[in-house]
């Protein structure tokens, strides 16, 4: 599970900001964001069990994200963390490279890949087929279809909104965005098939559980002039782990 808010040319300073939190078990091995050996043009963190990653960006100012999506009863060996990796080591175009995606979806399981530049923005599913271009906006993903009012995504736009106000933003500074432990009544939550318990322990844009939460929170914004900041916060049970890992940088 995770959650993801941006805004999209929706600021006159940053035409991309995003804030994103990875949720996963806490004993699944990962490694924090930094510029891979293997891939040098990919900042990124990286899942060491499948070897992909949630969210990245490249040198060339591509980034993109990717969430699962809840209920969908099917399951499939190919890694889900492939799909982020393979946009930012991909040289085809977006549009081609989401239709690829799109032709192998069935050998995922459920998906939602956000993926695009401080230009573009593009959001795929292989629950519903298609790619969308996404106008100008401030948007949110979670586990379900892009823009589904749950209400931690809810909370998220509104913080997001009321963030982004200032002229002049700072990576660090956004990473509280999605810090909220806020649980939701009952009668609020969707119904994605995990029981009335585990969707509220699962309803916070943070979760602490005792095997299972937020294991990160990332800061993405590119500026007018192509200046790429970077901020990411690793964490175990609520709590940081290690210090605040940033990085700066111009697009090629």
């Amino acid at each position: 599970m995770c959650l993801v808010t941006l805004a999209f040319q929706h600021h006159p300073r940053y035409p991309l900001i995003v804030v994103a939190n990875r949720d996963e078990f806490y004993d699944r091995p990962t490694q924090p964001a930094e510029f891979w050996a293997d891939s040098p043009s990919i900042l990124a963190g990286r899942d060491l069990d499948a070897g992909g990653t949630w969210f990245g960006v490249d040198r060339r100012g591509n980034w993109a994200t990717v969430t699962n999506t809840r209920g969908g009863g099917y399951y499939a060996d190919k890694s889900r963390g492939g799909l982020p990796t393979g946009f930012l080591l991909s040289e085809a175009d977006s549009q081609n490279y989401f239709d690829e995606v799109l032709e192998e979806g069935g050998l995922y399981s459920g998906f939602n890949l956000l993926a695009g530049s401080a230009h573009e923005l593009l959001y795929c599913t292989n629950a519903r087929g298609g790619t969308q271009h996404l106008n100008p906006g401030i948007y949110t993903l979670s586990n379900d279809a892009l823009d589904t009012p749950w209400p931690k995504s809810e909370l998220a736009r509104a913080r997001l909104g009321a963030s982004i106000e200032d002229d002049v933003l700072d990576s660090e500074g956004l990473l509280a965005v999605l810090g909220s432990r806020q649980t939701f009544a009952d009668h609020l939550l969707p119904d994605t098939g995990l029981g009335i318990d585990m969707e509220r322990s699962l309803s916070s844009p943070f979760i602490v559980g005792p095997s299972y939460g937020t294991r990160c929170t990332t800061v993405l914004l590119i500026d007018n002039q192509g200046k790429v900041e970077f901020a990411e916060q690793n964490f175990v049970k609520g709590k940081p782990l290690g210090k605040l890992r940033q990085y700066r940088f111009c697009v090629d």
